[in-house]
């Protein structure tokens, strides 16, 4: 594991001006041509927006940047006594423009991204954000170890996300256990009522999210159920984690954890998928359409 740190250069030389906010993207072109591709819009009234928000946030950044390479060689190590695995991946610390707060990117075993202006500088936060990314790439080594196709593997089908979200809130629970379970969705201590609001709603939830896999399509349902701006259907966004919590610790009690978390190699991995959102909603026709 390579940690490739772009942080001390902000920090050190920043000024509040788009041109000083280029010159240091020009630095990392690989690491922000990911970032600005999927994760935060490049554009001149998004960069003015942050200059706006970094004062604010200039201490918070500061505080996460010292701890969180503690935390991300704690987490690894933890890992590779749980699981055996070891990161063969780069992992980039950025100061980013308030898009994503941290992600994988699109690779069979992934380099992650973190950017700094958006996580908590709470030890416990960043240990769970960190964990959860990590599992992410532990899903896939593993998987990767076993005999899988990952030519087959429909990256666009909401099923997909489903079995990708479920196995890395899993694995953060396991390797950061004990706190509260909003933690594990929100990575910060604001998530309580979202939580609550999701378990007391979980039927409609379901209901919903499976007539729209029913009827949308997938980057409608990525919109709406696992994205930050989505949310317009509940008032909440990101219910789309939640769903695939509750799939995923379904997959751990009927396979056992080690095979839930190599389900996907299976050729019906979707079909299956599909069924447990049927019979988890409710819905009696025979099958989900995948879109």
């Amino acid at each position: 594991m390579q940690i490739i740190d772009t942080v001390p250069f902000f920090l050190e030389n920043y000024q509040p001006s788009i041109s000083f906010l280029k010159e240091y993207y020009k630095r990392n072109p690989y690491i922000f041509h990911e970032y600005f591709s999927y994760h935060c819009k490049d554009t001149e009234e998004r960069h003015n927006s942050s200059i706006e928000k970094y004062q604010d946030s200039w201490s918070s950044i500061q505080r996460v940047h010292e701890m969180i390479k503690p935390i991300i060689q704690e987490v690894v190590q933890a890992y590779e006594e749980a699981y055996g695995v070891i990161f063969p991946v780069e992992v980039n610390l950025i100061v980013g423009g308030y898009g994503s707060n941290a992600y994988t990117h699109r690779q069979i075993i992934p380099n992650i991204t973190f950017a700094l202006e958006r996580l908590s500088p709470d030890c416990h936060h960043l240990k769970t954000i960190v964990a959860h990314e990590f599992g992410h790439a532990t899903q896939n080594i593993l998987t990767d170890k076993t005999i899988m196709n990952w030519e087959r593997v429909n990256w666009s089908s909401p099923m997909t996300w489903l079995n990708q979200e479920g196995a890395a809130t899993h694995f953060s629970q396991i390797i950061v256990p004990g706190l509260h379970p909003s933690v594990y969705f929100s990575f910060d201590n604001h998530g309580c009522e979202w939580l609550e609001f999701a378990q007391k709603n979980e039927d409609e939830i379901l209901l919903a999210f499976a007539n729209d896999y029913n009827s949308l399509p997938s980057q409608t349902i990525f919109s709406e159920w696992f994205s930050i701006n989505g949310g317009k259907k509940f008032g909440y966004s990101r219910f789309g984690y939640y769903l695939a919590h509750l799939f995923f610790q379904d997959q751990v009690k009927m396979l056992g954890e080690r095979d839930a978390i190599t389900a996907w190699k299976d050729d019906d991995f979707i079909k299956k998928a599909e069924t447990w959102v049927r019979q988890r909603s409710g819905i009696r026709n025979n099958h989900l359409e995948l879109m």
